[in-house]
């Protein structure tokens, strides 16, 4: 897994990582409640007591029983936007832009650590959950950012049960640009959700459906 030296501040990033040796590390539910958890509140230096029963009150439609003060003091002292992401069973991708110096550093750092402790604990067990520590490549520019968050959205198509069924999948943030933000201010949708109220007769549902996936492999390196 490649980790990219000489992050910079306000610059965006894809972040992502896998199972040790490819296997799930979301098995059911409450390990993607519990990830998803984790990479909403984890955007701060602030500290929750009692996540396991924040974490089972929780759902994907209604969110986090988390007061707004607390919500607040996230957003006021973040050292990261998320911007977009998506939980596969045995992977994860993460669209971050980093907003304080060595932020993503310390938000992947809170999210893979406290995930493994949590991972070890209900599957009794010990040792490394993911493949290393992280990937990341910076998003060299406006079309790539583009491109790579339908790039991040379309990955469920890989699983038979949500093919061409990728707008419902409940661990990715697609239809928080589609349809409502479930998750406010933590979830930065503005920076691309912004080029389509600016662009008459378009929307970003559009764009994911007809993105080129092979421009995408093409001239950033990637594949789906």
């Amino acid at each position: 897994m490649t980790v990219m030296r000489g992050i910079s501040r306000g610059e965006y990033y894809h972040v992502f990582n896998r199972g040790a040796h490819k296997v799930a590390i979301f098995r059911n539910k409450s390990d993607s409640m519990r990830f998803l958890f984790l990479i909403l509140y984890s955007q701060s230096p602030e500290v929750f007591k009692k996540v396991t029963r924040i974490v089972e009150q929780g759902t994907v439609t209604e969110g986090f029983p988390v007061d707004a003060e607390k919500e607040e003091k996230i957003l006021k002292d973040r050292f990261v936007e998320l911007v977009s992401f998506c939980l596969m069973p045995n992977h994860f991708h993460l669209l971050l832009r980093e907003t304080t110096e060595g932020g993503i550093a310390k938000y992947m750092q809170r999210v893979q650590v406290a995930y493994t402790m949590f991972f070890n604990m209900k599957y009794p067990s010990s040792g490394h959950v993911f493949q290393g520590r992280y990937g990341i490549r910076q998003v060299k520019d406006d079309l790539q950012l583009m491109h790579l968050s339908t790039y991040i959205h379309r990955n469920p198509r890989e699983l038979s049960a949500w093919r061409a069924n990728e707008f419902r999948y409940p661990w990715s943030s697609l239809q928080d640009y589609t349809e409502a933000n479930r998750w406010g201010g933590l979830l930065a949708t503005d920076i691309i959700a912004s080029r389509f109220d600016a662009t008459p007769n378009s929307n970003y549902a559009d764009f994911v459906k007809t993105s080129s996936a092979k421009m995408l492999e093409e001239e950033f390196g990637y594949s789906e």
